[in-house]
């Protein structure tokens, strides 16, 4: 391992590492690291207060780009993103043309997204700004076109998910948005998240989980188009535990999942097994959406007037999940 102290040059050029990157490196907040290290083709930074360790790299930077890799971390900076911390997670940064970034910097802001919007966006998907502009039009041209986004909520779709942006239109966005059409979902563009997510590693996988677990096929896109939110949910950590304590904890026929699939989207621990436990203890069996779409009050205030009520609870019309919630 090579080290440097303060009074140690940060950086050796035969690395071919930018003499001038030691310059850029000065701790104007504690956030800037004070060296860099290179492993494979992901970079790491480290901060020390007096003594900087850096390890040997096995990777070097283009001979060439002392001072375009100066200028490309001095723009950032100047637009207000953390370069540093952008490259560890982004690599392919450190090689980019800085016109090219410019480019897509000024389209996109230019599409009214402030500068603050623009730094989230590129937080939560560094790659937009590899992303040439001659990448990026299609894909608004294809969403206000062909999936009907207006003008007016291009923002919110893409604010909502960024990833959007770097999607090929031919590979990923039609055939995302041609499966979606096929089982039902007529407005995507109410569901243009989901245009990112990939046909058969997310949404294959999730239909056959449902058609495993006892659904018939008719019945498990009855469900996604009835709630295409289900796509996004994991198998593992959401839908499995959650039909387990259903069908286990609850003994509920599944037909009440097919008619209220929103049930995947409350939480296990703080919704689901308080509510059902206190009706258990009640004696009290209420529908799905009345378990758990009501408020914290109303659900209670609901509970009380039917422990109250003089009609005996095994002939009361809400006894058998599945009756008319309004009767309450």
């Amino acid at each position: 391992m090579c080290s440097a102290t303060a009074t140690t040059p940060l950086f050796s050029t035969d690395n071919h590492i930018p003499k001038s990157f030691t310059r850029l490196c000065k701790p104007f907040h504690s956030r800037v690291p004070t060296s860099i290290s290179f492993h494979s083709s992901r970079p790491t930074f480290f901060v020390r207060a007096t003594v900087v360790k850096w390890r040997c790299p096995n990777q070097t930077l283009p001979p060439n780009s002392d001072t375009g890799f100066q200028k490309k971390v001095l723009y950032l900076e100047s637009i207000g993103i953390d370069s540093f911390s952008l490259i560890e997670n982004h690599p392919k940064l450190v090689t980019a043309s800085l016109d090219d970034i410019k480019s897509t910097v000024k389209y996109i802001t230019g599409m009214d997204f402030s500068t603050i919007e623009f730094r989230r966006l590129v937080g939560m998907c560094p790659e937009i700004l590899t992303t040439k502009v001659s990448d990026i039009i299609p894909v608004f041209t294809f969403l206000h076109r062909e999936v009907r986004v207006s003008g007016s909520n291009i923002k919110h779709v893409i604010n909502r998910r960024p990833r959007l942006i770097i999607c090929n239109v031919d590979k990923q966005l039609r055939p995302t948005m041609y499966f979606l059409q096929s089982i039902g979902i007529e407005e995507v563009n109410k569901h243009t998240h989901l245009l990112s997510c990939s046909v058969e590693d997310k949404f294959i996988p999730r239909i056959e989980y449902f058609k495993n677990i006892g659904f018939s096929r008719r019945d498990t896109t009855s469900m996604f188009r009835r709630f295409p939110q289900l796509f996004c949910y994991s198998i593992k950590n959401n839908l499995e535990p959650k039909y387990n304590y259903f069908v286990v904890e609850m003994g509920r026929d599944l037909k009440e999942v097919k008619e209220f699939p929103h049930y995947f989207s409350f939480s296990l621990e703080n919704r689901i097994k308080p509510r059902h436990k206190r009706c258990v203890e009640m004696g009290v069996c209420f529908p799905l959406p009345l378990l758990l779409k009501t408020s914290e009050v109303t659900f209670q205030n609901r509970l009380e007037a039917f422990v109250n009520s003089s009609t005996p609870l095994k002939t009361s019309p809400l006894w058998c999940a599945g009756r008319d919630i309004d009767q309450v």
